[in-house]
């Protein structure tokens, strides 16, 4: 497949694997988690229709503006938190995490308990 390394190449398999079971309805839609290194970005996608009804990440200046993080959890972890606050103000209240083929683990962990404290059910 042309990959740069071992462990792109190994998320790329994680990321099939799951996307074979997960599936996002207007219902339910799916809740998608992106790590890079310095930015967290999160959508929620409805796959019946193949569209983002919401987003937040890290780079927004919204986001930016709002307060300096102690470190990338923690601004996970507040990203988290928005994406839940957005999507209860466009009536979603149930999704299915998808953690894109990353660990479920420290920042990715953080974004899903951010999103559960501020009423998030998945």
């Amino acid at each position: 497949m042309g990959f740069v390394n071992k462990r792109t190449e190994l998320r790329a398999k994680r990321k099939v694997r799951i996307r074979k079971r997960i599936f996002g309805t207007s219902e339910r839609p799916r809740l998608s988690v992106y790590r890079s290194l310095n930015h967290i970005y999160t959508q929620i996608i409805d796959d019946t229709q193949g569209v983002t009804l919401v987003s937040a990440s890290t780079v927004e200046k919204e986001v930016r503006d709002a307060q300096k993080f102690d470190n990338k959890r923690a601004a996970a972890n507040y990203i988290g938190k928005l994406i839940a606050e957005r999507a209860a103000a466009k009536g979603i209240k149930s999704v299915v995490f998808d953690r894109n083929g990353f660990l479920y683990h420290g920042r990715v962990k953080a974004v899903s308990d951010g999103a559960r404290e501020a009423g998030l059910d998945f």
